[in-house]
């Protein structure tokens, strides 16, 4: 009988995952790749390399929509699945994004802490649909009536807010680039707390604050 050499038996576990399971680590590849784009923007201050940032987001909610499609094609849904899809939302639509933002201007410690807050929240979205999805609602395909809080995907509109600032040029990139982010810094916080951030920080902020909502229900297309 043909044995698996010992050094391959952790990769065994391969055998487990389904082709669903294989789109959904897609969307992680596209997380992946968008925060090693902002790394290399900093780098090189190429511009270039922010848009790959901004557009594999884009791609990964594609790989995202794919993956249920996939599940229910061919009847595999898993808890496994499940845990996949959450873990390459949070890097995709939560740590790429904040990532993206940070490279644009949002770098004062104030600004990173709700940078971070923002990815959080996504985080904690995340686990409170994963442990709450079965009390919710259903409809007669058995798919749930609504979200509970913005989904996380929700933050690629603020990628395309950040697209349209490159764009007008309206950045804080490394080297001095840009012309400087819409709103500047706070004068009231700076000149009363002490703390520098950026206006464009609260949109962050109250993105973090919507998705956690309970009360905010979103209905499904």
């Amino acid at each position: 009988m043909l044995t698996v050499p010992c050094f391959l038996h952790p990769f065994l576990s391969i055998r487990n995952f389904r082709l669903a399971d294989i789109v959904t680590l897609g969307n992680g590849f596209c997380g992946a790749f968008s925060l090693f784009s902002s790394a290399r923007y900093l780098l090189t201050t190429e511009q270039q390399y922010i848009w790959y940032a901004l557009a594999y987001p884009v791609a990964g909610f594609f790989f995202d929509a794919l993956d249920g499609k996939v599940a229910r094609w061919r009847n595999e849904s898993s808890m496994l699945g499940q845990e996949l899809d959450s873990l390459a939302d949070s890097i995709s639509f939560g740590v790429a994004p904040a990532m993206a933002a940070y490279c644009l201007g949002l770098r004062t410690p104030t600004d990173t802490a709700i940078l971070a807050t923002f990815i959080c929240a996504g985080i904690a979205r995340l686990a409170r649909f994963n442990a709450t999805v079965a009390l919710v609602p259903k409809d007669d395909s058995g798919k749930s009536k609504y979200f509970e809080g913005l989904p996380i995907p929700s933050s690629l509109l603020l990628c395309a807010i950040m697209a349209e600032c490159v764009k007008r040029g309206q950045i804080e990139g490394p080297g001095g680039v840009g012309s400087g982010l819409p709103g500047g810094l706070v004068e009231p916080i700076r000149k009363y707390l002490g703390l520098e951030v950026h206006s464009a920080s609260f949109l962050f902020l109250g993105w973090a604050t919507l998705m956690i909502s309970k009360t905010l229900r979103i209905p499904k297309l």
